[in-house]
């Protein structure tokens, strides 16, 4: 007998509401971080400067910096935003999800310039912000097309004409 429905975990993934609810708690966490009245990073600026200082002493090439660090943390804390709105809204193309986190990242950075003294609206974090979300979109587009490549193996190694063969 084949199984064609989706079961456990596999299900979750083709559950759009669920993710939508997903994206709307990280849109309030991403909204907490970019309208924090002081750089998130200004805590521990000093112990990252010490790190780096160290890292470079023990040989790290000097182009990992500060402005590396910054940029690849944007990256990453765009990368799920990617995953999630990708799982989201599934009848969208990834570059549409991809427009949605460039929208998020403007609105992000318009705030801080309208609104945070403390805070510095950039074109780099536009662009690392934007190619998080397109990293991640892509990695679930690419991880999907790989579970229902699997899964179609999997139904065609079971079916009663497979096994006759």
């Amino acid at each position: 007998m084949t199984q064609t429905t989706l079961t456990g975990p596999m299900m979750l993934l083709h559950k759009p509401d669920v993710w939508r609810a997903v994206l709307a708690l990280m849109m309030a966490f991403l909204a907490i971080v970019g309208f924090w009245p002081s750089p998130v990073d200004k805590p521990v600026q000093g112990q990252l400067a010490a790190t780096l200082f160290f890292l470079h002493w023990r040989g790290l090439p000097p182009w990992v910096n500060y402005s590396f660090v910054e940029a690849s943390a944007n990256v990453a804390m765009f990368v799920p935003l990617g995953i999630v709105a990708f799982l989201a809204f599934p009848r969208k193309q990834w570059w549409q999800v991809s427009a949605f986190g460039l929208l998020v990242s403007s609105c992000m950075e318009l705030g801080q310039a309208l609104f945070l003294h403390d805070r510095f609206a950039s074109p780099l974090d536009l662009v690392t912000n934007t190619a998080g979300a397109v990293i991640g979109c892509l990695l679930a587009g690419k991880f999907l097309r790989f579970l229902k490549k699997r899964r179609a193996q999997r139904f065609s190694a079971s079916s009663p004409s497979a096994e006759g063969l």
